[in-house]
């Protein structure tokens, strides 16, 4: 986890370091229906190498969002799934899809502008 002394002391900021990335909201979309491999993860996101995914899984692991859980098999097996912590940012990023599917909906809608030629 981040230490204590080193949070913004704005909490909008804090979040914004503890998720604010494009990949980390995504590893967390994906994780909110279960848990998942890294394999699974890297499938599903699209364009994130192999580095970014295992930085920000380790970072996220740190911040106590998600957990990584190893099991003892050959090959091992590795799941990251939502920590309980990590089960608090559910409405965050429901919230977050609620307004995605209304802007989508609301710039549809909008008429273009046709310029007349005189």
């Amino acid at each position: 986890m981040i230490a204590k002394k080193n949070l913004p002391t704005c909490p909008v900021a804090t979040t914004v370091d503890i998720i604010g990335s494009k990949w980390k909201l995504l590893i967390l979309r994906d994780i909110l229906t279960g848990p998942k491999r890294f394999g699974e993860l890297r499938k599903s996101l699209d364009g994130i190498s192999q580095k970014v995914l295992t930085d920000s899984l380790r970072a996220m692991e740190q911040d106590g969002i998600i957990t990584r859980t190893i099991y003892p098999e050959v090959p091992p097996r590795v799941e990251y799934a939502l920590s309980e912590l990590g089960e608090t940012m559910r409405p965050i990023i429901a919230a977050m899809e609620d307004w995605g599917r209304g802007y989508k909906e609301a710039t549809a809608k909008k008429p273009t502008l046709k310029s007349e030629i005189c």
